[in-house]
C-alpha cells in the first residue's frame, strides 16, 4: 500500500514523537519545524467542535494536530499537488474518518464550513509580503508557499473571524518582524492576542519565529507571553526541548 501512495521523487518522512508519516517532495514542498510547533501550541477543544487548518500545504499540521484531538480537521489548500499529497498521508495514516483535505482557495472556507461554527483555526500562512523587490525561490510551489500572492495576512484574520465561534481561536505560526501587524490585523478583526511565544534559533540569536494564539470576540486583557523556546544548542544539537518533540521522551 505504500508504495501505491507515493508518486515520483516523493519520499515518506516521520515524527518519531508522534509515529506520523507524511509524504514529502523536497521539489515541491516539505514540512519544517514551524508546522510542528503550531500543532503543539494551542488549546484545543475537549470534547466537540471543528478544527480547520489553512495554509496546510501537504497537510503537515493537521495530522500531527490528530495526535492531540480526536476532533475532526478540515485542511484546505490551494495548490492541487500539495493537497494531493496531504490526502495521500493521510491515508497513509488512516486518519480519513477523522481529516479531510479540500483543494480550494481559503477564502471561499465558508463553502465548506458553516459561519461562526469553527472551534479552533491553525493556520502557517505565507510569511514575506509580495513586493517587486521580493527575493523569490524558482519553485511555483514554495514561492506561494512562502509569498503573500493568492492570500495574506488581512485575508487570513477576515476569513477566521467570518469562520470562528464567539471565543474560538486562531493560532498561528509567524515572523516577529511582522509582530506589529499581526497585533494590529488580529485586533482589528475582533480577534483578541492572548498567547505568545517566540522561538529562538539559539540563546544568543534574534528570535526567528513566534506563535500566537487570539480569541474571537476576546477580552484585550490577559495577555501571556510564555518562556523562549530555544532550538539549537551552541555545539547546533537540538536542546532538550526540541528533542522531546520531535523524538518523544527519554531520547
Amino acid at each position: 500500500m505504500i508504495q501505491e501512495l507515493l508518486h515520483d521523487n516523493e519520499r515518506i518522512d516521520q515524527l518519531f514523537s508522534t509515529d506520523t508519516k507524511i509524504i514529502q517532495n523536497k521539489e515541491v514542498f516539505s514540512y519544517s519545524l514551524d508546522s510542528v510547533l503550531l500543532s503543539r501550541f494551542p488549546h484545543y477543544p475537549q470534547k466537540k467542535g471543528l478544527i480547520v487548518d489553512l495554509c496546510s500545504g501537504n497537510g503537515a499540521v493537521a495530522l500531527f494536530a490528530s495526535t492531540k484531538t480526536h476532533l475532526p480537521i478540515v485542511a484546505i489548500e490551494l495548490q492541487e499537488r500539495l493537497a494531493d499529497m496531504g490526502r495521500r498521508s493521510i491515508q497513509l495514516n488512516h486518519l480519513e474518518d477523522q481529516i479531510t483535505m479540500i483543494q480550494d482557495d481559503l477564502k471561499n472556507l465558508l463553502q465548506h464550513v458553516e459561519r461562526s461554527q469553527v472551534d479552533l483555526i491553525l493556520c502557517n500562512p505565507p510569511y514575506f509580503k509580495n513586493q517587486p523587490d521580493s527575493k523569490k525561490n524558482i519553485s511555483p510551489h514554495y514561492l506561494l508557499a512562502r509569498h503573500e500572492i493568492t492570500t495574506n495576512l488581512e485575508t487570513i484574520c477576515a476569513v477566521s473571524q467570518q469562520a470562528l465561534k464567539s471565543h474560538g481561536r486562531l493560532a498561528m505560526v509567524h515572523r516577529p518582524d511582522r509582530f506589529l501587524e499581526i497585533l494590529e490585523t488580529l485586533k482589528r478583526y475582533k480577534l483578541a492576542p492572548k498567547r505568545l511565544q517566540f522561538i529562538y534559533p539559539k540563546q544568543d540569536k534574534p528570535a526567528n519565529m513566534l506563535l500566537i494564539e487570539a480569541i474571537k470576540d476576546g477580552s484585550m486583557e490577559g495577555f501571556k507571553v510564555l518562556p523562549p523556546l530555544i532550538v539549537h544548542q551552541d555545539d547546533n544539537t537540538y536542546t532538550d526541548e526540541i528533542m522531546e518533540i520531535y523524538f518523544g521522551k527519554g531520547n
